[in-house]
């Protein structure tokens, strides 16, 4: 009986560890934000000026031990991670105009995320897009650019990211500067990334409009015209 019981008390400490980790990312990562985050823009003078800040988090980001962690604590994890790590790497670099200013920015600068070294495309799809298929995650991870859906000014959590990710889709979807619509051509014009990742808004054979308006309050006629607007990848800045 003593070999299962010490098994227990290991796994239970394991356990809390990876909890007290998460907690602490979490909270220190919601007080980033609030502190930081305008209106869906980012305030990049002053987190250079207390860059320790985000240092710390991108630190803790790559030494966090994500093995033993559930589904929605990745996520969480995951989202709020990448979105820090765009604050920090403009940081770095600040002044830019734009994220594309850096070369490689997406592609192919390397940053420890949970102990892997990735890419921020690889982060976004191998651990987020690919295994969840879930679209929602597009208007959560916010890309440093005008063009992208407004960041949150809170840290994702666990216990409600589900209504999270509906609100902030919903939010987006209903903005009618991000999605624009013209009843008179009986045209709407999307974000470019509609078109850029088109098969993670047809899952089922639904059209874009008919994935839209599962979260639009004014349906859109299906037998409207789709087109995609120009993205402004000029910085997100407050």
């Amino acid at each position: 009986m003593k070999k299962p019981i010490l098994f227990f008390v290991i796994f239970e400490l394991s356990f809390l560890s990876h909890g007290a980790d998460m907690k602490s990312f979490l909270a220190s990562s919601d007080t980033f934000f609030k502190k930081y985050v305008i209106n869906g823009s980012v305030v990049y003078s002053q987190v250079k000026q207390n860059l320790t800040e985000i240092e710390g988090l991108y630190r803790q980001i790559g030494e966090m031990n994500v093995e033993g962690l559930d589904e929605n604590s990745k996520k969480t994890f995951y989202i709020n991670s990448y979105n820090l790590i765009v604050i920090y790497w403009v940081t770095k670099y600040y002044p830019l105009k734009s994220p594309l200013d850096q070369k490689g920015f997406f592609d192919k600068i390397m940053h420890k995320v949970g102990g892997e070294d990735m890419t921020l495309n690889l982060l976004e799809i191998e651990k987020l897009l690919k295994p969840y298929r879930d679209a929602r995650f597009h208007f959560v991870l916010t890309c440093a650019a005008k063009s992208c859906p407004p960041l949150s000014n809170f840290a994702y959590e666990q216990a409600t990211l589900d209504q999270q990710l509906t609100d902030r889709t919903t939010d987006a979807l209903n903005n009618p500067d991000w999605l624009k619509i013209n009843k008179g051509q009986k045209k709407v014009e999307l974000s470019k990334i509609f078109e850029w990742y088109k098969n993670d808004f047809m899952v089922g054979g639904k059209s874009e409009i008919e994935w839209i308006n599962q979260f639009r309050k004014e349906k859109i006629p299906i037998g409207y015209s789709v087109g995609f607007y120009e993205y402004d990848w000029s910085l997100n800045e407050r």
